[in-house]
């Protein structure tokens, strides 16, 4: 059945998840090796969660953090928020209580749900240093820290779902164009945006993805990409809703991935580049170890032709293409494309998405702009963004520069945005560069990606210093640690006597990062 077939009020994510829920309450839904939890249990806590909620005066429209890694709570409260009619803000939990703070503000969140770390730091040192700071905070619920000690505004998970079994579930209008998830993106000026995508663009674009992949009730599929991006709930929406299992991991290790994929007989295995550089080189990544395994996708950054070859030997993954804006994917290749397509392009677009080119006066090279179901709604309380990231008849501009073959198929061939995808996560330079501006040695500064065979891009701070001043490569990621999370932090630093400029006086980034790159290979 095509997306397109499929009646408006099937795309929201509560009715979704309600229909799998009748077509097999006993199948297992999140199974770690050691236990597992079914449909039926798992629409029991999202229903307590969401009485509790309601309970506590949120409903539609209400905005709820998650701070969680990928666990159990993760996928409830998304459900939940369903339930509820109100709109979840997943968070990363490695950002600095800064970072978290500022988020959480500009999202406006009533209500936040987080482990017992957050931004390094024990949970409870996190709420007396951040909570003061968010005056339309109005609770925190702890997960997995049952002796904390509480006050009116802090709570714990087992508390909260305990309490919502008393009371009634709460029936909230299902409108699939309400807003599902705010994801927050960095564009390249740095400012963090959150990116408003509805319950139909969402769960449409997880179906037709799905749909490629041919995902049933019988599959499981790996859950480590993070749920706060929006590859990761794709992952855990296209499970939901096709009634598959979900294997749950909290964080990328190679080994432990490999020993969740055969204890849980993981069929489908969704990663970004990184993740399957990783994977290929580790002991028991093959097809006689993994015989369940059949199928995933590989997106978030280029994927270079050797590794998907190195990958599809193992599992036959298609690679896809998208933003955080499209819902993910804009377009993904198919089992049916020829060798050629499925290493060489990103595919074709999804069912009811459409791609053109614009000219964007460097030549031949020509962006590649989108349309669709799948779209978001806008940049939350940024009009002039919004607007800025539309053309003038209302195709969404994606940035990166690409071709089209006869066949429809896309073509990246470069970014005009300035951002690094470092291990398959955004990395705006500029957001370094003001930080790292900031320090009494630093000149100037110039962030760029270089090339790294399993990160995809490293990230490189190059410092020209104050006159006079002696700069340690070491005393600046130090400066950079206390003001970033971790994978903001340059990994290389270099030196220089200034920085290649062009006439008009702005940095020449390109060739920059070629210097620093041919350096390396040297």
């Amino acid at each position: 059945m095509s997306v397109g077939s499929l009646s408006l009020n099937s795309l929201h994510l509560a009715d979704a998840f309600d229909a799998a829920v009748r077509r097999g309450p006993d199948r297992p839904l999140l199974v770690t090796g050691t236990r597992s939890l079914t449909y039926a249990e798992v629409d029991r806590d999202a229903a307590a969660l969401a009485a509790a909620m309601a309970d506590a005066g949120l409903g539609p429209g209400s905005r709820i953090a998650s701070i969680l890694p990928n666990r159990p709570e993760a996928v409830v409260s998304l459900l939940a928020a369903a339930r509820l009619g109100a709109t979840l803000v997943p968070c990363n939990p490695a950002l600095t209580p800064h970072e978290l703070g500022h988020l959480l503000r500009q999202a406006q969140v009533s209500m936040v749900i987080a482990g017992a770390q957050v931004g390094g730091r024990d949970l409870l040192d996190w709420y007396q240093v951040v909570v003061p700071g968010l005056p339309e905070l109005e609770s925190v619920v702890a997960v997995g820290a049952d002796d904390l000690w509480l006050e009116d505004r802090l709570h714990t998970w087992g508390d909260l779902v305990r309490r919502g079994r008393r009371l009634a579930v709460p029936q909230a209008p299902r409108d699939p164009a309400a807003t599902l998830a705010i994801l927050f993106t960095s564009g390249t000026t740095g400012k963090p945006k959150g990116v408003s995508l509805s319950h139909a663009a969402l769960v449409g674009n997880a179906r037709a993805s799905s749909g490629v992949l041919r995902v049933s009730a019988a599959d499981v599929a790996l859950f480590v990409v993070p749920h706060f991006t929006v590859f990761g709930m794709t992952v855990t929406i296209g499970a939901l809703d096709a009634g598959a299992a979900l294997a749950p991991l909290p964080h990328f290790s190679p080994a432990d991935v490999v020993e969740r994929m055969r204890a849980t007989g993981v069929t489908l295995c969704h990663g970004v580049p990184t993740m399957f550089a990783l994977l290929v080189r580790q002991a028991g990544f093959t097809r006689s170890a993994l015989p369940a395994l059949r199928t995933g996708l590989i997106a978030g950054s280029p994927v270079p032709a050797d590794l998907a070859r190195a990958v599809r030997a193992v599992c036959d993954v298609e690679i896809a293409y998208g933003m955080t804006e499209t819902g993910p994917a804009i377009a993904m290749t198919r089992p049916e494309d020829d060798a050629e397509r499925r290493t060489a392009t990103v595919g074709r677009p999804l069912a009811g998405v459409e791609v053109r080119l614009a000219e964007t006066g460097t030549g031949a090279a020509q962006e590649l702009t989108v349309r669709g179901p799948y779209l978001m709604s806008g940049y939350d309380r940024m009009p002039a963004e919004t607007r800025q990231a539309f053309t003038a008849d209302g195709w969404l501009r994606t940035g990166d520069l690409a071709e089209l073959d006869r066949d429809g198929c896309v073509r990246i061939v470069g970014r005009r945005k300035e951002i690094i995808i470092r291990g398959g996560v955004t990395v705006a330079p500029r957001e370094l560069e003001d930080v790292l501006r900031a320090h009494p040695a630093v000149g100037d500064v110039c962030v760029v990606g270089v090339p790294h065979d399993v990160l995809g891009e490293m990230t490189c701070a190059c410092i020209v210093p104050t006159e006079g001043a002696l700069v340690r490569g070491e005393e600046i990621l130090a400066f950079a640690r206390e003001r970033l999370a971790d994978y903001k932090v340059p990994d290389l630093v270099r030196v220089l006597d200034a920085l290649p400029m062009t006439a008009s006086g702005k940095v020449q980034r390109r060739e920059l990062a070629q210097a620093v790159a041919l350096e390396l290979t040297a």
